[in-house]
């Protein structure tokens, strides 16, 4: 493992892809030899006549590279690529106890709503007591019926808005 403060310690670094081209960017990243991630998830899309069960990205326009910082410049020229997301002056990275959050939303199933940080307000601070989700802190945002709540999980600018039962939660 390489010192940190040199910046060639491998991170999940955050870059913002075209509008709707975060699979064709995820396979161009692949191509090129980097090792990238694309959070996705199921949801039921409703037409006129019919309904059909989709993967979408879990963040529109999101993907992550593990990469290290000198490699950014490098990243930008892949086909698909926007920019690099960052966050107080540096680059932001996905730590790995938010991927794991992530990937445990994902395969628990749980009810989601991705929403932009900046779109909502603040609420009550809780802990997560128990069950995938268990030791997360977030903030209450919204009253979902009389015993569930939406508890927002802040995390790379974005926030995961999760239907959980009041029972689980502590305030802190």
């Amino acid at each position: 493992m390489s010192n940190p403060s040199t910046g060639l310690e491998k991170k999940w670094l955050v870059f913002y892809t075209k509008s709707r081209a975060e699979k064709k960017t995820l396979a161009s990243l692949q191509k090129f030899g980097f090792e990238a991630w694309l959070p996705m998830h199921k949801v039921i899309r409703q037409w006129s006549d019919r309904k059909k069960k989709l993967e979408v990205p879990l963040f529109n326009s999101y993907i992550f590279v593990y990469e290290v910082e000198s490699k950014i410049h490098d990243i930008l020229k892949i086909p698909g690529i926007a920019w690099n997301i960052r966050h107080n002056g540096r680059p932001a990275v996905l730590h790995a106890n938010e991927k794991a959050t992530i990937e445990r939303f994902i395969t628990t199933g749980l009810t989601l709503k991705i929403q932009a940080a900046e779109a909502l307000t603040s609420g009550q601070a809780v802990q997560v007591m128990d069950g995938p989700l268990k030791g997360q802190v977030g903030k209450v945002t919204t009253r979902y019926n009389e015993t569930k709540f939406y508890v927002a999980i802040e995390s790379l600018g974005q926030l995961v808005m999760v239907s959980i039962n009041h029972n689980l939660l502590k305030p802190l």
